[in-house]
């Protein structure tokens, strides 16, 4: 856990005193402001979080609760690996920018949401709980939900590394179907390009594939690449580079020492040197 909140909207008083007992105070007692401290000491006391699960999924499921407490109580259910916080995110992520907390969190530098992002991490830091309450499927139907809007809504550079091995396994075809709608509208002839940038985010979606389909992550991380070769979405693709020493994988390194710049030259000859 960061030192600094994750959420800019921790500050202050909550609009229900329910809401208070249950992120507003730690598991001693005492008041707190900080509900993503909360939240991350819950994974360490699972016997004491889980008394106050049926109240955030109250929070979570009360449409007359205010915006910031419905997501913190995802976030939080979702970190603590349970199947209300799980199904939350996956009905967000079809809802997109009709989810109920949509843009309470926006990104500094280009000025979208990042909601998305923050429950992705909230994914990502489950694992062990998930499995220890047997939620891994869920939680993999989440992860699944997530990949599907990564060619719309803006992921913080996260998402991709936040998918482990076996996650990345089961979704690839799904990360396939993303990548290929986010070239698409990289190149405008599918639906419009968002206000971030969307080509590093789908070279880091073909990172996460690597280590289990070096064939596949090559072939997706050169799809983007011919497109739109940032300098910013070549220095992500060496991560395949790194994770494959797949025949394809040399190729697209080639591919990006033809076309980098000498950072990326230099990057992507030592990766293909040591894979």
């Amino acid at each position: 856990m960061s030192e600094q909140p994750r959420w800019p909207f921790q500050e202050g008083k909550s609009g229900m005193g329910g809401f208070d007992q249950l992120l507003g105070t730690d598991f001693g007692d005492r008041p707190t402001s900080d509900a993503d401290e909360v939240i991350y000491a819950g994974l360490d006391h699972p016997e004491r979080h889980r008394a106050r699960v049926p109240g955030l999924v109250a929070v979570l499921t009360d449409s007359a609760a205010p915006d910031r407490e419905r997501f913190l109580a995802c976030a939080a259910l979702t970190t603590w690996g349970e199947p209300a916080g799980y199904r939350a995110v996956a009905d967000a992520a079809e809802s997109g920018k009709c989810a109920p907390w949509y843009g309470i969190l926006v990104d500094r530098k280009f000025s979208v949401d990042s909601t998305f992002a923050q429950l992705a991490v909230a994914l990502g830091d489950s694992r062990d709980m998930a499995q220890e309450k047997g939620t891994l499927p869920q939680r993999e139907s989440a992860f699944r939900a997530l990949v599907r809007i990564a060619d719309t809504e803006y992921f913080e550079d996260q998402l991709g590394d936040l998918l482990d091995e076996s996650t990345a396994r089961s979704l690839r075809a799904d990360i396939s179907e993303t990548v290929d709608r986010g070239v698409g509208s990289l190149t405008g002839v599918v639906g419009v390009r968002p206000r971030f940038d969307l080509a590093t985010q789908l070279v880091d979606l073909a990172g996460a594939v690597a280590s289990v389909d070096g064939v596949l992550a090559a072939k997706l991380a050169l799809a983007v690449l011919e497109v739109e070769p940032s300098r910013r979405a070549l220095l992500h693709a060496v991560t395949v580079l790194h994770r494959s020493s797949a025949a394809e994988v040399r190729r697209l390194g080639s591919y990006m020492i033809a076309v980098g710049d000498e950072r990326v030259r230099g990057m992507a000859t030592d990766a293909l040197r040591t894979a």
